[in-house]
């Protein structure tokens, strides 16, 4: 995936695990790949210039931009997964193996066919 697909796929949420108030600026930290710390010292030195406007928008913040818990209570694991590798880690861990063996073939032969000159023939017969 290019650059641009990343980014378009990336949301802004509130990081609670690493902030200290709300989140807001861990969360614009980990969002633009800014420092921390770097963030939260822009942030006061915005406060000291425009006290209303950033408190006003550190609050907007908090009430309308989802906490990254949400996310991830949303997105939780499997739990036949973890009851799996609890029971038999061996076997487990073999079947993701076996997995990503089938998928790394499926790919390398989609490589060869988009590699090959067979694909461009198709095109070929696809623009007509």
């Amino acid at each position: 995936m290019n650059a641009e697909h990343e980014w378009r796929g990336r949301r802004f949420f509130r990081n609670s695990r690493r902030g200290m108030l709300g989140g807001v600026c861990a969360g614009i930290a980990d969002y633009f790949g800014f420092n921390l710390c770097a963030t939260r010292f822009l942030t006061v030195i915005m406060l000291l210039m425009f006290t209303p406007l950033v408190i006003l928008a550190y609050v907007a913040c908090v009430l309308l931009v989802p906490s990254d818990r949400k996310l991830a209570a949303a997105a939780a694991p499997d739990p036949g997964f973890r009851q799996a590798m609890r029971s038999n880690p061996a076997g487990t861990l073999a079947d993701v193996k076996r997995r990503f063996q089938k998928l790394d073939t499926r790919l390398a032969r989609l490589e060869r066919y988009v590699t090959s000159s067979r694909f461009n023939l198709d095109q070929e017969f696809r623009k007509l």
